[in-house]
């Protein structure tokens, strides 16, 4: 069993797991939904919705329905389901540091553009940065939060807030900036919300300070969600799977994926201590991130006109006293999945790097690639030294694959005068051969058992260079500028072409003259299919069908010409 069977495999396994992935989509187990109060349900339904200070009715469809003093749940809204329309607009806050250009708008305090200063959209744009969040209709995706009440107003994301300044730099020697915005009640609450950004940091912390000076306690929860448009053709890459959508972490169940078409369903509705709501992408991710102290109420929504999808969480109410005050925190990450660091920030945030039921697998081989990076300094280089480690680690599997291909190779005079002796008698055949094989010793399966304990390890690297963000823009050698994107001029695809016709020359012909010329055209066939891979991947192949006809060139000229 050679590496073209692998191939064969391995294209049988991609096959199988994107077949289990869209069931599972589909029909897979639903989240335990969350029973609400019948009472608040009824009340929501029933009474007429309250007015915020901006005009706006709470209860909005673009907005969670307010939690009641000494209550966590959050109800379905009895106001239709429908987009809230055009939002006035505001004053602009433009927030730079090293790592992030961030946009707050000073209606709502809404983050409405977040560009990734690392990351630039291109190599051929180095100064054009990766925008994650932006308020453009064709890009639209943007981080809304908010406060809520059921007995006073509150500053929802459609409040005008007063601003201090609209522009804000990270300095030289400067560790942290701070951005207020204040709104104020005609009844006397007082609510300063103010982000802070810090050094080498995609986490940005929300703080609100709340001064009630009203003459009675006022209940007050907040909420934070994300929302943005649908997925178009230009965010996916063909003949490459990547999932855009949402995710959330609970107490239950500590990473759970929800596609946009499924942002309607109330199943979706659930309430966890801790945890985080997130919408991910292929490289990067933003997320809301309450204490883990505080239990909050995971909620998705999908509105039309336009069409949007909006998943958050949503606190519960606490009472701030007259003439009392509070602070209510929490976190927003927005930037690249890299795993350490979101790791550092939440529990399970990590697993937005998704390698599938093969995470086990893959986050040592992810390990060990990290490692010797830091030794060579080169992604591309990494990947061959990964190889070779995995190479050496199955060397005694590939050895004894190797030695009974060799030993059917010696065979191959015998089974073709069986051949011309029993014609189209299958059965005949097949008893003669294995009569044959019985008698020389050759176990026709010794070549494929061993490759096939290795077919998991080669799916898992696969997930590894597909999911890894350290590898986008990454360069090698020469031509090969992203290890993320194919090779624009075919010539590791080639290669890989070139090493599968050379190992085809070492395995032994097959018998059945239709499979010999299935197995002529398998070079060509998956050279075309690779032509379309990432770099990064058809690298790995080429490196390991290399090792792999070295190897076997070893063991089929060498060792066996010595017995």
């Amino acid at each position: 069993m050679d590496n073209q069977r692998i191939l064969l495999w391995a294209a049988l396994g991609f096959l199988l797991l994107q077949v289990w992935t869209s069931w599972q989509l589909d029909y897979g187990p639903r989240p335990t939904p969350v029973t609400a109060n019948p009472s608040a349900t009824s009340n929501a339904a029933n009474s007429t919705a309250s007015i915020n200070q901006d005009g706006s009715p709470v209860g909005a469809a673009d907005l969670p329905t307010p939690v009641a003093g000494g209550s966590s749940t959050a109800t379905e809204s009895g106001l239709p389901s429908q987009s809230d329309g055009k939002m006035q607009n505001g004053q602009i806050i433009t927030v730079t540091t090293d790592t992030l250009s961030v946009e707050i708008s000073s209606v709502g305090g809404d983050i409405n553009s977040a560009k990734l200063l690392m990351y630039p959209t291109s190599l051929q744009t180095p100064d054009d940065p990766f925008v994650l969040l932006s308020d453009r209709d064709d890009q639209y995706f943007v981080a809304q939060s908010g406060l809520q009440s059921t007995n006073a107003d509150a500053p929802s994301h459609h409040a005008e807030f007063t601003i201090e300044q609209t522009e804000y730099f990270l300095s030289d020697g400067q560790n942290e900036i701070r951005v207020p915005l204040v709104w104020k009640s005609a009844e006397g609450l007082t609510v300063t919300k103010t982000y802070v950004f810090k050094r080498d940091r995609y986490l940005i912390d929300l703080e609100y300070d709340i001064q009630n000076s009203s003459g009675t306690p006022i209940s007050l929860n907040q909420y934070r969600q994300l929302r943005r448009k649908p997925v178009t053709d230009d965010e996916t890459q063909s003949f490459i799977y990547t999932f855009i959508g949402g995710v959330v972490s609970t107490e239950e169940d500590v990473y759970t994926k929800i596609d946009f078409d499924d942002f309607s369903d109330v199943t979706n509705t659930k309430q966890t201590p801790g945890g985080w709501a997130a919408i991910i992408e292929h490289y990067f991710a933003s997320a809301w991130i309450p204490r883990l102290d505080e239990t909050s109420t995971i909620y998705t929504k999908a509105l039309t006109s336009p069409q949007r999808y909006i998943i958050g969480l949503q606190s519960e109410a606490i009472e701030v006293a007259a003439g009392g005050t509070a602070q209510i925190t929490t976190g927003l990450f927005v930037g690249p999945k890299i795993q350490d660091r979101m790791r550092a920030i939440a529990p399970h945030l990590d697993l937005t790097v998704d390698y599938g039921f093969l995470s086990v697998i893959a986050k040592p081989i992810f390990w060990l690639l990290g490692k010797i990076h830091s030794l060579v300094g080169n992604w591309g280089w990494a990947i061959v030294g990964v190889t070779m480690c995995i190479k050496l680690l199955f060397y005694k599997l590939s050895e004894a694959s190797y030695r009974s291909m060799a030993r059917m190779r010696k065979l191959q005079p015998q089974l073709a005068a069986l051949k011309e002796r029993h014609g189209d008698d299958r059965a005949k055949m097949g008893q003669a051969t294995m009569d044959l094989y019985k008698k020389e010793k050759v176990n026709p399966l010794g070549g494929c058992l061993p490759i096939m304990v290795q077919i998991p390890v080669f799916i898992s690297l696969y997930w590894v260079l597909l999911e890894s963000v350290e590898l986008r823009q990454a360069p090698w050698i020469l031509w090969i500028e992203d290890l993320s994107l194919m090779d624009k001029y075919y010539v590791l695809p080639l290669i890989m072409g070139v090493t599968m016709f050379i190992q085809q020359r070492l395995n032994p012909a097959p018998v059945d003259p239709i499979q010999a010329k299935v197995f002529m055209f398998m070079p060509l066939i998956f050279t075309v299919f690779f032509a379309f891979f990432p770099a990064g991947l058809v690298l790995y192949w080429v490196v390991n069908n290399t090792l792999s006809i070295a190897q076997q060139y070893y063991i089929t000229r060498v060792v066996l010409a010595e017995k």
